[in-house]
């Protein structure tokens, strides 16, 4: 009987399960990914990460959702990777490189003693470019681009941050009913690889509060690249300077955004909920 150890994990309500892939082999993470997300008859997540070696960096961060496809990465969960590492002893390090498959990034732990709480990530450069994105429209960057769903028109701000996004500005986003509407956006074909999509109302020059439907996962309590990618956006569209907190079901994200090296940097929390080992 193979049991397998986990933790999991928060950041800002955007909850995965942690395997330690330095000590344990974990077979079919596809499958797993499923069969634990589920909520009513598994452990209940928004997907798997998996903390392996890495050639090239500290660490290397493999995530699957729930629905068992591989994501190129996740901010939040980025950031329980660090307090991950730093927490469970397997480095003593507070400035990690992570391997991803969107690219190396680069977290500080802001807080915290023996155990980290406030984490900071550097996920680089966002990608304006459409067939980087990827998305089918011509212009760039994609700013307020009219898109139709079932007749009605929306308009996009799309942003890639190693993953795509299209960013929808509007007013009484807690009305949506994102169970109808996610999956539309999510799968439309002007989307090649789909899209999460962020649904933003803008608050002041230095707030947004914002709804997410994430590729792969439905509607989650928060989503790390897609506030960085409201926070460009924002500020592209000239809804918001460079220094952005952003109000999301689970809690909030510091996203700013810096003019000298283009780079984005997320700060928020991170939190263990619980730790356990699964019999199979």
């Amino acid at each position: 009987m193979k049991k397998l150890k986990f933790i999991k994990m928060h950041g800002a309500g955007n909850d995965y399960i942690y395997m330690n892939g330095f000590t344990q082999e974990i077979e079919n993470p596809s499958q797993l990914a499923v069969r634990l997300s589920n909520r009513h008859f598994g452990i209940g997540s928004d997907g798997l990460v998996l903390i392996l070696p890495s050639d090239t960096c500290d660490f290397r961060m493999q995530m699957f959702n729930s629905d068992g496809s591989e994501a190129e990465m996740c901010g939040n969960a980025s950031r329980c990777v660090g307090k991950y590492v730093y927490d469970n002893g397997l480095t003593d390090k507070k400035e990690i490189t992570l391997e991803t498959k969107a690219g190396v990034k680069y977290i500080t732990l802001k807080e915290g003693d023996a155990i980290a709480r406030k984490v900071t990530v550097d996920m680089g450069e966002p990608i304006l470019a459409p067939t980087l994105i990827p998305v089918q429209v011509a212009e760039e960057p994609v700013l307020d681009h009219p898109l139709d769903i079932d007749g009605k028109i929306w308009k996009i701000s799309c942003v890639s941050m190693g993953n795509p996004h299209a960013v929808v500005f509007m007013k009484g986003i807690k009305d949506l009913d994102l169970p109808v509407l996610g999956p539309k956006f999510e799968t439309h074909p002007v989307f090649p690889r789909k899209t999460n999509t962020e649904f933003i109302e803008v608050v002041d020059r230095n707030t947004l509060n914002m709804r997410v439907w994430e590729r792969g996962a439905g509607e989650t309590l928060a989503c790390g690249t897609g506030a960085c990618a409201a926070a460009v956006a924002a500020v592209l569209n000239n809804h918001c300077d460079r220094d952005i907190t952003i109000h999301l079901l689970g809690g909030d994200l510091k996203i700013e955004w810096d003019a000298l090296n283009n780079h984005v940097y997320m700060t928020g929390e991170a939190v263990t909920v619980f730790e356990g080992e699964l019999v199979n």
